[in-house]
């Protein structure tokens, strides 16, 4: 699932000319503690309501205030682990989606991430999930999957994504439609992939784990 699916309709960007007073109080209706501005359909920062309430003159505009985050965003085509991460280690509630010609697009809410990350398909129903880290070099999905198919399994879908705790390697999450991993992860390990996590019946890790507990460490629940 990417960004550009994810965003947020029902929530309006400020302009330059909205004053102080228009933004806290739409940061109320939408319950968020910030929200883009935006000129020229250019994305110029985040109003935040920490900022925004401390100050005295809540009939100056947006214009004449201190914007942050203008260089939090991501890409329209971005998968939305990204736009989950960068929610997380800047510590908002809002991500802006700009599209190729760096135009704002839109945003995507904390709890549109929790949506999407619901609604994968590779955390519904029967299967499994594992999750492998190797460099760029010895990635090879065909001989990967000879291997799992060797074991009467079959790949549902396949992703590759950067591994955050090593520069140099990749991440290759797969949904296979077993639920018992035992012998595939021998096979593999044999073969010498590093297997980083795993989800199956009865067991509680999964492959987006460490992003989700982050997340859930992030809203406080």
């Amino acid at each position: 699932m990417i960004a550009e699916e994810l965003i947020n309709q029902m929530i309006p960007p400020l302009k330059l000319y909205d004053t102080v007073e228009k933004a806290l109080r739409w940061m109320d209706e939408f319950r968020v503690n910030e929200l883009p501005v935006v000129g020229n359909r250019k994305y110029m920062g985040l109003a935040t309501e920490s900022h925004l309430i401390e100050l005295n003159d809540r009939s100056q505009t947006l214009k004449d205030v201190q914007l942050e985050f203008s260089d939090v965003t991501v890409m329209h085509f971005q998968h939305f682990y990204d736009v989950m991460e960068a929610a997380i280690k800047n510590k908002i509630q809002v991500v802006p989606v700009l599209d190729e010609m760096q135009e704002y697009m839109g945003i995507i809410t904390i709890n549109d991430t929790l949506a999407a990350f619901g609604q994968m398909s590779a955390l519904q129903g029967q299967g499994s999930i594992l999750v492998l880290s190797m460099s760029e070099r010895d990635y090879s999905l065909s001989h990967i999957s000879r291997l799992i198919e060797e074991e009467n399994t079959k790949i549902l879908s396949a992703y590759v994504s950067p591994d955050e705790l090593d520069p140099y390697n990749i991440k290759l999450t797969l949904k296979l439609n077993s639920t018992d991993l035992t012998r595939i992860i021998a096979t593999l390990e044999r073969f010498e992939y590093r297997i980083t996590a795993q989800f199956q019946d009865g067991n509680n890790y999964d492959v987006g784990r460490d992003r989700l507990d982050m997340l859930f460490k992030y809203l406080d629940i």
